[in-house]
């Protein structure tokens, strides 16, 4: 055997054999690791963001005692779409046209704004109430949506609608009367605290005439994430079960 075939075969660490590899790059390695996991989790929540789910912020007291100022609730973006959106359903729609009011910005340094518009880009953090609104949904497209009736009841396509399971303690169902039919693609939303909702009662001179486009539903709230004490689920009610008509709208 000759003297170089030895050399080869001799164990690691005894005397005259080659020192063992040492990884290169390393640190390198770990950040390009780190740059593409951060970027793939980004990419995700684009995604997820786009497509699936997104998350806003409640800014007021329209829609208490559903959902209180400051919290987050997560919605659907497949309803309407794949899934059928409901009479009851809470959403979350842009303004349709002079609904909201200008809302002053928040004061951030310059870096904080631009990491705070990137991660609410990507879905990290929730969208604010500059250009969203949340509401229930009362009536569908070719519904007839009346208030009040004898006993100070909205009535659908002319049942009535026992509202007690959501509506704020102690508040009528509407102090102004409304007859309206709801056009085709559009909806007549209300908050749940009908003495500080700003809904479609009080849009009638706007576009659309205090209708939702269908086309400007983000889509329907389905959970309260945040803050975990108040978190639950955003079931649909019964309260319209009996209403002739259909019954959804994709």
């Amino acid at each position: 055997m000759s003297a170089g075939n030895d050399a080869r075969e001799q164990p690691a660490g005894r005397p005259g054999s080659a020192p063992p590899a040492r990884p290169r790059g390393g640190v390198l390695a770990a950040v390009r690791e780190t740059v593409l996991v951060v970027a793939v989790a980004l990419v995700i929540s684009l995604v997820v963001k786009t497509f699936l789910l997104q998350a806003f912020y409640i800014p007021s007291q329209s829609m208490e005692r559903t959902l209180d100022i400051g919290d987050r609730v997560v919605v659907s973006k497949l309803t309407p779409g794949p899934f059928e959106l409901h009479r009851g359903d809470v959403v979350v729609f842009a303004d349709p046209g002079g609904w909201l009011a200008d809302t002053p910005e928040p004061e951030r340094s310059p870096l904080g704004a631009v990491v705070a518009d990137v991660l609410t880009f990507v879905g990290l953090l929730p969208e604010d109430s500059d250009e969203h609104l949340i509401k229930r949904v009362v009536g569908l497209p070719g519904d007839h949506v009346v208030c009040c009736d004898a006993q100070g009841r909205v009535t659908v396509n002319d049942v009535p609608v026992d509202e007690t399971a959501y509506l704020y303690p102690d508040v009528d169902p509407s102090l102004d009367p409304f007859d309206v039919t709801v056009p085709e693609d559009r909806l007549w939303v209300m908050g749940d605290n009908r003495a500080e909702s700003a809904d479609s009662r009080y849009n009638r001179d706007k576009e659309h005439d205090g209708f939702v486009p269908l086309e400007d539903v983000v889509g329907r709230a389905y959970a309260v994430v945040w803050p975990l004490s108040h978190a639950d689920w955003l079931s649909t009610p019964g309260a319209f079960d009996g209403v002739p008509g259909r019954s959804g709208v994709g």
